[in-house]
């Protein structure tokens, strides 16, 4: 089925890459990509996107373009419903959204109801071209506050938070059911969110206090001490791998120097990976200039800035 995704404002080359855990993305504007996706109902593990609907047709991004493909499309809503347009810069539409949305309203035959709809249309306008869907459903980014890691068992600074954690293993594009390595797991953020998905996590530690927090956080996952340079895994074990490297600062890494570390690391990470997975290693610093010592290629690369001393690199590797 060919989706709509309205993207978070955030980093949008992330969203769109956070996209192929569920689909293929095959057009791409300011603020939204189209892909091809077998499975709507996967959509729903993705943090980079807010609305997910079923595209039913593109056109020029003018009022009198929409009214003509709404005219062919000749809908008729079997439930109540409301229309909604959205403008993302630089959207040329020179009527208003209210205007908009009355113009929508008149070409579907059905009820309208603006407090409980059960059906909702939406018009996107962006680069041009408007994108005409029906909602299959939106992502409340908000509930990830749930599981704000202060509110854990085990909280220790400078973690990274759910969102991120989440996006994570979405760039993997590791499945329910299969086996992902965290071999930095902390206090076990990353593992917390392949529970929810029903991925089969496997969390270690250098860091004996780290890793006691990741028990408490994670009752009955599996979490073991292990030396990242040194794992005690068997070859081609996993199917992905996603890990928040230490940047140095009040952390234990069981190595000579971060250098070390993350040399030795990547070797090991290469090593229990299966040929076909996909790694994705977050660390401080640029390090794809070591990336194919390492028989890795880079699929992606992204950058977030957190504050003024940490901007987060995030390499996607396979």
């Amino acid at each position: 089925m060919k989706l709509l995704y309205e993207l978070s404002g955030d980093n949008q080359a992330l969203a769109e890459a956070e996209i192929a855990c569920v689909g293929t993305v095959t057009e791409r504007a300011n603020g939204i990509a189209v892909a091809e996706t077998p499975n709507p109902d996967e959509t729903t593990r993705l943090t980079e996107t807010h609305v997910v609907s079923e595209l039913l047709g593109v056109c020029n991004g003018t009022a009198d373009a929409l009214r003509e493909l709404m005219t062919s499309l000749n809908i008729t809503a079997e439930k109540p419903y409301c229309c909604r347009a959205r403008k993302i810069h630089p959207a040329v539409v020179d009527i208003s959204q209210l205007e908009l949305e009355k113009m929508m309203g008149s070409l579907i035959k059905g009820k309208v109801s603006l407090k409980n709809p059960e059906i909702e249309y939406r018009a996107v306008f962006s680069d041009g071209q408007c994108w005409f869907g029906r909602v299959i459903h939106k992502i409340d980014r908000g509930s990830y506050s749930e599981r704000d890691p202060k509110q854990r068992a085990y909280f220790h600074p400078g973690v990274i938070m759910p969102l991120l954690a989440r996006a994570i293993v979405n760039l993997t594009r590791v499945k329910p059911g299969e086996l992902l390595l965290d071999p930095f797991c902390g206090t076990g953020g990353v593992v917390l969110e392949c529970r929810m998905l029903g991925v089969n996590a496997v969390g270690s530690d250098y860091d004996e206090e780290m890793l006691a927090g990741c028990r408490l956080n994670n009752p009955g996952n599996i979490c073991i001490r292990a030396d990242a340079t040194s794992m005690p895994y068997m070859d081609e074990t996993f199917h992905a791998v996603a890990a928040d490297l230490p940047y140095g600062q009040s952390t234990s890494i069981g190595a000579d120097s971060l250098e070390a570390l993350y040399r030795g690391s990547l070797a090991e990470i290469r090593r229990v990976l299966r040929k076909d997975g996909r790694a994705v290693i977050v660390t401080h610093r640029d390090i794809r200039h070591i990336i194919s010592e390492f028989d890795f290629e880079l699929e992606g690369f992204f950058e977030q800035y957190v504050h003024k001393s940490l901007t987060r690199r995030i390499h996607v590797l396979k």
